[in-house]
């Protein structure tokens, strides 16, 4: 049911609310995850391809992710959160099964290419869906009050899920074998579509609908940020294996561990500075510590050096999203919230889409440390469109001047 209404509602009970819902997000990310630290070296190392085919084949599901924002959208103002998040769940069981094939046909390097690209394109559908219904999920059963708690806990269950998907993942392939993982996806498919069962579903919002075109163009330059601020997180999820490799460290995968946990403590310990400060200047200083984190990534000479740049990053990284988020749904009417959510998303799955065949580029000519420069680069980029925002806003009257 919608809780729009004045009722105080306590942070204890509006939590046990979102949780549920946020749990498909977790399982939809941790058919991500599992996979995402092994691929690339599989792509690489046992098929024989370049690294930055090795990179496209990861950054593909993004661009799947991509091309199905606005399917996602109108399907959870349409149909429903609950109906969008179940067929999400389908397309992530259909993507475990073409791993599964892709393993089996590893004697054919062109064959089993092409079946984890399919893999990725099915896998990005999924998670396009899953994430944008599971959030209107969580909104409709605590409240727009509650937008910044519903998108950070669904953060929370999203990089939860990478942090214990990538070391699971490296633990199962080295003791079972590569297909297992494709076994593993399917079964935990399958058990989010039986759990979503038993959850009720939230009424549909009724009112004006604005264009796909009309909310993209209103949140655009909060989208550019994103895609700033995401080049980091996409360096780290598709290079750190290789980096480490190439500089002969161990413990690739303990990095995204790091950069998982720290993502989640400064969402839970942080979270409501978003409600007190507002988006933007929450924004400022996400972007300002991530690109610390990466400048610390690319200079690093030892691996607790670069452990400790992965998990400034994840600090920095963590509230990017809901908060310039928050801002650009805040721009549209309730019965567009889902279209204005994955016009947003749109950015991160483009940024993660570009990032991985470009940083592959970057570190065939200069080697893996300087993907995080490129990464950092951009997260400075970040801080001035976001400090811009701020400032144009207070012009216009919306918030104090003053940071």
């Amino acid at each position: 049911m919608s809780t729009d209404s004045a009722t105080p509602r306590s942070e204890l009970a509006t939590t046990l609310q979102i949780i549920p819902v946020v749990f498909f997000t977790f399982l939809c990310y941790l058919t991500i995850g599992i996979p995402l630290a092994v691929l690339p070296g599989y792509v690489h190392d046992d098929l024989g391809y370049s690294a930055v085919l090795a990179g496209a084949a990861i950054s593909v599901q993004y661009l799947a992710t991509l091309a199905s924002r606005p399917l996602a959208g109108r399907s959870a103002d349409t149909l429903g959160p609950k109906r969008t998040v179940s067929i999400g769940l389908l397309g992530c069981g259909a993507s475990g099964a073409l791993l599964l094939l892709a393993v089996l046909c590893g004697r054919w390097p062109a064959a089993s290419l092409a079946l984890l690209v399919c893999s990725r394109l099915v896998l990005g559908f999924g998670e396009s869906l899953c994430g944008t219904g599971a959030i209107l999920w969580g909104i409709g059963r605590v409240g727009t009050s509650n937008n910044a708690r519903v998108i950070s806990w669904n953060g929370i269950a999203t990089y939860g899920a990478l942090a214990v998907g990538a070391p699971l993942g490296v633990a199962i392939e080295r003791t079972v074998g590569f297909a297992a993982l494709g076994i593993l996806v399917m079964l935990l498919a399958a058990l989010g579509f039986y759990l979503a069962r038993s959850i009720a579903p939230v009424p549909l919002v009724h009112g004006e609908r604005m264009s796909y075109r009309s909310v993209f163009t209103r949140v655009l330059p909060h989208g550019i940020g994103l895609a700033l601020g995401s080049a980091g997180f996409g360096s780290i999820a598709t290079f750190i294996t290789l980096f480490y490799a190439a500089k002969q460290w161990p413990n690739a995968a303990l990095s995204l561990t790091v950069f998982g946990t720290l993502f989640i403590g400064a969402r839970l310990l942080f979270a409501n500075t978003i409600k007190t400060y507002g988006g933007f200047r929450v924004a400022i200083a996400s972007f300002s510590f991530e690109c610390a984190g990466l400048l610390m990534l690319w200079l690093a000479p030892e691996p607790h050096v670069a452990l400790a740049g992965a998990a400034l990053t994840g600090f920095g990284f963590a509230l990017v999203f809901p908060a310039l988020g928050v801002e650009a749904v805040g721009l549209v009417p309730p019965a567009s919230r889902g279209a204005a959510l994955s016009a947003y998303s749109v950015f991160l799955d483009l940024s993660l889409g570009i990032t991985g065949p470009l940083a592959g580029y970057i570190a065939g000519e200069f080697g893996y440390g300087s993907v995080f420069l490129f990464a950092a680069i951009a997260a400075a980029a970040a801080v001035g469109l976001s400090s811009f925002l701020y400032l144009r806003d207070a012009r216009v009257g919306k918030m104090p001047a003053a940071l």
